[in-house]
Formats: C-alpha cells, sequence, structure tokens
C-alpha cells in the first residue's frame, strides 16, 4: 500500500491526464516525442529511428532485484521493459531489446494490466525501461490501471536523450526520473551513441526533471518516494566524461542529487570493433570516478551511503 497518493492520480481525477494523453498522441502523427524528431506518422504505421509505431512494444515484466537500494527496497522494482530505442549505443547491454527488437506488440489495456500485476506482487514502484519512444501509449495505459488501483510511484527510466517539450507533458505523471547521463562530450556521443548533440540536449531535460519532482525523498524504509535518480557508467580510457558530468550535476542541478556511478561496463554488441571499449573498466578508472564526484561536492551516491 502506498504511504502516499502520486500526483497521477489527482491528475485523472481532474481530468488533465486525458489532456495530456491525447497531446501526447497528437504527437505520435508527426512524431517528434524524441530529439530525433523523425517527423513521421506512426498511425499510418510509419516508422523512425525507434522503430515503433503506434502501438507499444514490451520485452518483458516483473519484479527487478537489481536496481539502485531505493527502488528495489523489500520487493523490488516493477520493472516493464520496453522495446528498441532513440539511442543507438554501440556498447548497449541490452542489445536484444534494444537493436533487435526482442519483444512483442501489445494493448494498451495489456500495459495497464503489467502495472497491476507488479503492483499486486508487492513492487513498490512502476519501472518503465526506455520508455522515451513508447510514453504515449504508457500514459494511454494509465486510466486503465488507476481505476483498477494503481497508487505506487512511476519511475521514468531513460537513456538521457529526452525532448524537454515530451517532459514537460509528464510533469506530475512521474514521480521518479531515473536519466543516464552518458557523456561529458558529444564526439563521444556521437561515436558511441550516434547522439551527436546529447550533451546539451540531456542537460536541459534534466535540468526539467529535477524541476518537476527535485532531489529524492527516500522514506523511513529506505524506498524512493519521488524525486530525480542519475545513472553514470562508467567508461574505459574516461570517454564518459565524468568530471564534464558531475560538475554540471553539482553546479547546475543540485549537489544533493543522488547519483549511481556505475562500474558494470563489459564490451557488448558492436563495442569489440571499437578499441577501447572493446575491455571492462578497471578498478582504478571506477575509483577514479568516485574521486572526482566527491571531488565535485557530490557525496550521495548509490552504494555509498
Amino acid at each position: 500500500m502506498a504511504s502516499f497518493q502520486p500526483p497521477y492520480i489527482k491528475l485523472y481525477e481532474t481530468g488533465e491526464l486525458p489532456k495530456r494523453t491525447e497531446s501526447l498522441n497528437k504527437i505520435l502523427e508527426d512524431c517528434c516525442l524524441c530529439p530525433r524528431n523523425c517527423r513521421v506518422n506512426r498511425f499510418a504505421g510509419e516508422k523512425g529511428v525507434c522503430r515503433v509505431g503506434s502501438m507499444p512494444m514490451v520485452s518483458s515484466f516483473h519484479a527487478h532485484f537489481g536496481e539502485e537500494r531505493p527502488l528495489v527496497g523489500y520487493y523490488g522494482s516493477g520493472t516493464i521493459f520496453l522495446t528498441y530505442c532513440n539511442l543507438k549505443c554501440i556498447f548497449c547491454q541490452n542489445y536484444d531489446i534494444s537493436h533487435l527488437g526482442e519483444g512483442k506488440e501489445v494493448s494498451v489495456e495489456e500495459i495497464g494490466a503489467m502495472m497491476i500485476s507488479l503492483m499486486r506482487q508487492g513492487c513498490h514502484n512502476i519501472n518503465f525501461v526506455t520508455p522515451t519512444h513508447q510514453i504515449a501509449q504508457i500514459v494511454s495505459a494509465l486510466p486503465y490501471a488507476i481505476e483498477r488501483g494503481l497508487e505506487i510511484p512511476l519511475v521514468y527510466n531513460c537513456g538521457g536523450y529526452e525532448s524537454v517539450e515530451t517532459i514537460k507533458l509528464l510533469d506530475g505523471i512521474f514521480d521518479i526520473y531515473m536519466p543516464d547521463f552518458k557523456y561529458g562530450s558529444n564526439e563521444a556521443a556521437k561515436r558511441l551513441s550516434a547522439a551527436p548533440d546529447y550533451v546539451e540536449t540531456a542537460k536541459e531535460a534534466v535540468k526539467e526533471m529535477h524541476r518537476q519532482v527535485g532531489d529524492l525523498v527516500i522514506d523511513k524504509r529506505g524506498i524512493a518516494q519521488r524525486g530525480l535518480l542519475i545513472r553514470h557508467l562508467v567508461l574505459p580510457d574516461g570517454l564518459a566524461g565524468t568530471r564534464e558530468v558531475m560538475r554540471f550535476i553539482a553546479a547546475e542541478i543540485s549537489k544533493n542529487t543522488y547519483i549511481n556511478i556505475m562500474d558494470q561496463y563489459r564490451p557488448c554488441c558492436k563495442a569489440f570493433e571499437h578499441p577501447p571499449m572493446n575491455r571492462r573498466i578497471t578498478g582504478e578508472e571506477f575509483e577514479e570516478a568516485v574521486r572526482i564526484a566527491r571531488e565535485e561536492g557530490l557525496e550521495r551516491l548509490d552504494g555509498f551511503v
């Protein structure tokens, strides 16, 4: 049972949620949900970079115990893995889902039923993994779930390559934003994710996320209720630009930002063809990333708090 009422319930009760749904679905007719701005009509069967039409596509859903501690809690984070992605990371560890399209089309009602199933299993939140390109479909599914008792926080778990205009339409819908901040330089972003404008785009999106939800709030049980949680994956030879990322977070977001500096990089997908991405990071590289975060005044680090 939720300890507070998520704002999305009020949006539903006041009639604001249907308006947001209509706005998001309208975008699909000339799609600019994400910064790719493909301008395809997804309702007409046209597909852009993300390769998803008007129907949701899901790979799997289950209680996940491998996420950050404030999300996992006692009974897991209720993850729904969405198929495909708007980024083209050559090292993606979910390559089968994001690049190869493992999954199937489902209805919005089925998405809603997944949320209810996960809540009934005891999950502390509903965690949408890679929702960026399917957010219209996800929001369309919310009324179905709300009418059946959904009352736990919603998590927007994304790659950080987001349209600020789309994020603004999600104000009051998502309780927890969990973006990656992958790179401190556009050169690396272009080479590794085919996103030459990643840095500026992610900065603006993260600012808007923080404006909406603030710093991460964790209850007495140690479970996240609302706020911003940023992930940063350490890459070989400093390609993630950790100094630049941490300096931005400390100076322009908040020194109280909850950050997961991740050490689990391993070569996947096409990484073997692009040295130094063809090797794991060293312990020293990870320790340096943590040291940099602390030097920039960031102390709220997952695994160290």
